[in-house]
């Protein structure tokens, strides 16, 4: 025998659109300061975007002083640069993922200082004719360096891309097997000989590569020698290397020339600082023709690259059309010039350099000053 129908169970009724205020009404309400600080405009759009949300979503609708706030708190967080400060805890010093090098102030006070008001990027103050903008720079890399000429461009992937192609388009290109490396960001040498338009010629094994390998492979169809810095990989144990002024000089008797990516780029001899040595630029262009480095890692200044060497290849470089498409703005040049002039007053170098002011700091000042920030951060995040 069936039981008595079990009473249905009461179900609250979805809210009524029509209990939201009118958007003309929410925003005729809004507190003046909003509408100040935000303009009529954008604040009206935000309440038709709270307002088509609690349409949507169902349940109790707000107060009109709730929508506003919403409202309010949408336009704020809108307003929020995404691009801002943060504090780098990784022990790190050029995170790429943070930054990589934070400029000196010099370099911060030129920066505003081009960027708003009219500046001479491609005007000769002295003759009045049109300018070239890697003039700006120029002349302080090749007093740091030792180049004859030198082109500044928007990263070392740009400038590794630019003199491939302005060198060895449609031409072999001979790298040692052991040096075919990838990089941050899925920089791998051999896909960028391809986008270059050149081919790459493999020599030696990835752990042996000599001279005679060299000499073996070039021939009528080589553009260019490159030689690659391995960046954070490294091969150990049984391994050989071409002796680079041996190299150098099998280049030269070729006459094909030799290009060096180092990558970073230290314009200083980083052992005399107490830290693990690295190629400088100078000691690259003794033993190579054409040179490119990254600006934001080692040498500490600004996001580009840099490609110095010999004038007549730095010339083909500059002629190359894809200069123009990877040159670099008025900013990168007033930022880079300001981190130049701080290498020629190297007694004062790492004081006024962060990037080697905090590659240098003593361990017992990293702790002092990680005791002074732990009460802090313990304040902020949970136990």
């Amino acid at each position: 025998m069936n039981g008595p129908a079990p009473t249905p169970q009461a179900v609250d009724p979805a809210p009524s659109p029509r209990r939201i205020p009118s958007v003309e009404r929410l925003v005729g309400g809004a507190p003046p300061a909003d509408l100040e600080t935000y303009g009529r405009t954008a604040f009206t759009d935000a309440i038709r975007a709270v307002v088509a949300g609690l349409r949507a979503g169902g349940g109790p609708v707000p107060d009109a002083a709730a929508i506003r706030a919403a409202a309010s708190a949408r336009l704020a967080a809108e307003r929020r640069p995404s691009l801002r400060p943060v504090l780098n805890l990784t022990g790190t010093v050029l995170h790429t993922n943070l930054g990589r090098a934070l400029l000196p102030r010099s370099a911060a006070e030129a920066v505003a200082a081009v960027m708003v008001q009219a500046s001479n990027l491609e005007f000769d103050l002295e003759t009045g004719a049109r300018g070239e903008r890697d003039d700006h720079v120029e002349a302080l890399i090749c007093r740091l360096t030792g180049a004859e000429a030198a082109v500044v461009v928007n990263n070392n992937a740009a400038a590794v891309l630019l003199v491939l192609n302005a060198l060895a388009m449609r031409r072999e290109v001979v790298v040692s097997r052991g040096e075919l490396v990838e990089i941050g960001g899925s920089f791998r040498v051999p896909d960028v000989m391809v986008r270059a338009g050149c081919r790459l010629r493999e020599v030696g094994t990835t752990n042996r590569t000599h001279l005679r390998d060299y000499a073996e492979a070039l021939g009528p169809r080589t553009g260019l020698v490159m030689k690659v810095h391995p960046s954070n990989y490294a091969i150990a144990g049984f391994t050989a290397a071409a002796d680079p002024v041996a190299l150098h000089a099998l280049c030269r008797e070729r006459g094909v020339p030799l290009a060096d990516d180092l990558g970073s780029g230290s314009l200083v001899d980083l052992a005399a600082h107490g830290l693990p040595p690295e190629p400088t630029v100078r000691a690259a262009l003794e033993r190579a023709d054409v040179v490119t480095f990254s600006g934001d890692k080692l040498l500490g200044a600004v996001q580009c690259g840099i490609v110095a060497g010999r004038r007549d290849l730095i010339a083909r470089v500059r002629k190359n059309p894809l200069k123009r498409a990877l040159r670099v703005d008025k900013m990168t040049y007033a930022a880079l010039e300001a981190v130049l002039r701080l290498y020629l007053h190297p007694e004062r170098l790492r004081a006024e350099l962060p990037t080697l002011r905090l590659l240098t700091r003593a361990r017992d000042a990293i702790a002092a000053q990680a005791e002074r920030l732990a009460p802090a951060v313990a304040e902020r995040l949970p136990p």
